[in-house]
Parts: structure tokens; sequence; C-alpha cells
């Protein structure tokens, strides 16, 4: 009986192997058990096939791969060989069925060598996600990752099998599992798992969900995510109204004051606290961007600003008579809303150097608004580190500790 060396068969082999699929190099390729002999009836079609590969004619070379089926006692090389190259083949052809049936064939045999056969177990989860089989392409992803493998894509459909399949609860666990691993790591989780998790967790756990909305803004920073962030911390049971203008100014900071009625209200109080310069501020962006100074209620507007100009000249003028005062005071407020009013005024080193001496008076009343204050004033006089030294020392529950981790992620993407 004349026989093929499966070395020469593997020739043709490893020329399609390469050329059918990018997913599928080294894999159909691979020559490492190419040493038993072949017999002819089982070698010819087998030639043939590759043949017709080689000429493009997929459907073609399956069909003569499909000769093969009906020969009986096939030795294990002979089977291994045929469905090394039925798999390129179908791979080429789009033959979804035809590449499963051949690479489960392959995987069961575990004679290709472990990088091979890692990225065959790859290829199978996703045919059979390909196929609409969750529950099996589930079993080859974890099968994938328990031996060695780290595709972050081949993860995310893993995920996306587990929650099609119904396991909701394992697709949040691998989802966290991803973003847990990539910090600890070092690297930024990624996006789609980021805002995977944060959908699946909205509803059933609010402080996972704000948890993720930070990391999605500080990783990624999108307007929108900064959005649902700053809305989410305000809608807090513990949030505490004391910080509504504190908030304001984050979101002027990042750019999310748009409105005329948020320009106006941001205005208000701020003239209200005893902050003129920093209402003028507020003011002049609503008009430079179109909110403030147009349709029924410029007039208003107007008023407004003229009312914040006059405020600022009348505290000018008593500026000696308020520092004496509040250097006598016994607590360190006056000093610090003092010193806050100098820096929004412009005036950082003496509205910083007030602010610190109030701080250190003690009796603060609300201690971590004086520091997120001051961690402002440091951020706006253009002292990065101090500022977020200042805030990263801020623990509060009722909101400024999340308001001062905030402006931590802001400074540093600004």
């Amino acid at each position: 009986m004349k026989h093929l060396r499966l070395s020469q068969l593997a020739l043709l082999v490893a020329a399609i192997g390469v050329a059918a699929v990018p997913e599928l190099t080294g894999v159909a390729a691979n020559t490492a058990y190419a040493q038993e002999a072949m017999r002819a009836e089982v070698g010819k079609p087998v030639q043939q096939a590759a043949e017709l590969f080689k000429a493009k004619k997929y459907r073609e070379a399956l069909s003569k791969l499909q000769e093969t089926d009906r020969i009986g006692n096939k030795t294990m090389n002979e089977t291994f060989t045929i469905e090394r190259m039925r798999l390129s083949v179908a791979s080429a052809a789009g033959d979804n069925d035809a590449v499963i049936r051949s690479a489960e064939i392959i995987v069961a045999a575990n004679k290709l060598p472990g990088k091979d056969q890692l990225q065959l177990i790859q290829v199978l989860g996703n045919s059979y996600f390909k196929a609409n089989n969750y529950a099996k392409a589930v079993k080859m992803y974890e099968r994938y990752f328990s031996e060695g493998g780290t595709d972050s894509a081949s993860r995310q459909y893993m995920i996306q099998a587990k929650s099609l399949s119904g396991d909701s609860a394992g697709a949040m666990k691998a989802t966290r599992a991803e973003i847990m691993d990539a910090e600890k790591a070092g690297r930024a989780p990624s996006q789609a798992a980021l805002e995977t998790y944060a959908f699946g967790i909205q509803k059933t756990d609010k402080a996972a969900y704000m948890s993720t909305l930070e990391k999605l803004v500080m990783y990624y920073g999108k307007k929108e995510y900064w959005v649902n962030l700053l809305n989410s911390v305000e809608h807090k049971p513990e949030f505490s109204s004391r910080l509504t203008m504190d908030l304001y100014r984050l979101k002027f900071a990042i750019g999310q004051i748009t409105k005329t009625s948020d320009f106006m209200e941001m205005a208000q109080m701020s003239i209200q606290d005893g902050y003129p310069a920093e209402a003028l501020k507020i003011i002049d962006q609503g008009y430079k961007i179109g909110a403030l100074g147009t349709g029924a209620e410029a007039a208003r507007h107007t008023r407004l600003k003229d009312l914040a100009t006059k405020r600022l000249a009348a505290n000018k003028a008593q500026q000696a008579s308020a520092e004496a005062d509040a250097l006598k005071a016994p607590d360190g407020t006056a000093l610090l809303n003092l010193g806050f009013a100098y820096v929004t005024a412009g005036e950082y080193d003496k509205g910083i150097d007030l602010m610190e001496q109030g701080i250190r008076k003690d009796s603060l009343k609300h201690p971590d608004d004086g520091t997120l204050h001051l961690g402002m004033a440091y951020l706006m006089a253009g002292k990065k580190a101090a500022g977020i030294k200042a805030m990263k020392s801020i623990q509060g529950k009722d909101g400024t500790g999340d308001l001062a981790r905030f402006w931590v992620i802001q400074a540093n993407q600004k």
C-alpha cells in the first residue's frame, strides 16, 4: 500500500493555514505532529482539497474533504490532519458550522503546542458565540482564560455570552473582575467594561454605580460621564444642601453651566455669600456664550451685573476693617471667607494666606468645607500639587469628600 508522509501534506497545510484566516495562523499550519504515514485513500482527497483551496474554490474543497468522512478506521493523525485542513478551508468559506466541527475535534485531540491550542480554544469560543450557542461559548472562553489567555476582546465576548445566556450575575462578576485586574496591573479598565458594569448595577447598587461613574470620568473624561456623575452625587441622600454652590463651582470649572437659569442662580448665590468678584466672572461667562444679555430677561441680567459691580466696590472699600475684624474673631470662619473673596478676585497669595490662618485658628463649624475652599484656592492660583494634597485630605461623607475627589480628577485632566 502506498503511503504519503504527513510531512509532505504539511507543506500544503502550511500554505493554506496562513493564508486562510489570520486568527488561525499557526494552528492549521503546525507540523509538530506530522510524523506518521497517511494512507493513499486518505491522502489523495486531502491533496485534492488543498489544490482546490489554493484555487479559492472553498466549497469544492470542503466537498472533497467530506469524501474522507466515509473512510473507516482512520488513525488519529489522519483525522487530525483532515480537520486542520477543513478548519482552514471552512474559515475561508465562512462556514461557521464546519469551523466548529473541526475545531472541536482538534481541541479534543490536544495535539497542538500550547500556544496554538490556546488560540484554537479562542477561535472555538468565537465560533460558538457567532452561532448563538452562548452556553458553550462561555465554557470555551472560561477555559481560554484559565489556561492563560489574555485577549481583552474575548473577555468582552465572554461577558456578553454570560449575559445572553441568562447569567446576568455571572456577567457582572466577570466584568468586575476585569476592572479590578486592569487596575491591579496599573492599566485603565476598558471603557466598554466600565460602561457595562455601570449599566448593570445602576438600579441595584448605588454606591458601586457612583464608583464606576467616577472611574469612567477619571479614565475617559467624557462630558456625559461628568454630567451623570455630578447629577448622581447631587441626589445622594447624604449630600448637604450647603454644598450647592460648591457643586456649581465644579460644574462651572468643567463647562457644565450653560443654561441662563443656572448662570443667574449661581451668580446670585455668589453675591449673597460675599463673593461679588466671582459673581462677575460667572456673569461675564454667561454673556460670552449668549446665555445672558439676550431675550426678555436681558434687563434683569444687566441689573444683576450692576449689583455685583456695586458689591465688589463696597467690599474693596471695607477690606481693611473686614480683615482686622476677621483676625480678631475667635474662630477662623471670617478669615476663610475673606481670603476666598480675595482669591476669587485674583489676589491669590493674599487670599490663600488669610485662608491658611483661618484654618489654623480651628473651631470651624465645617472644617472640611474650609479645606475644600482652600484646595480650590490653590488650584485657581495654579498651585496644583498643594490643591490636590488639600483635596485628598478631605474624607467627609456629606458630599465634601465626593467633591474633593472630583476636583482632583478635574485638576489632573486639566
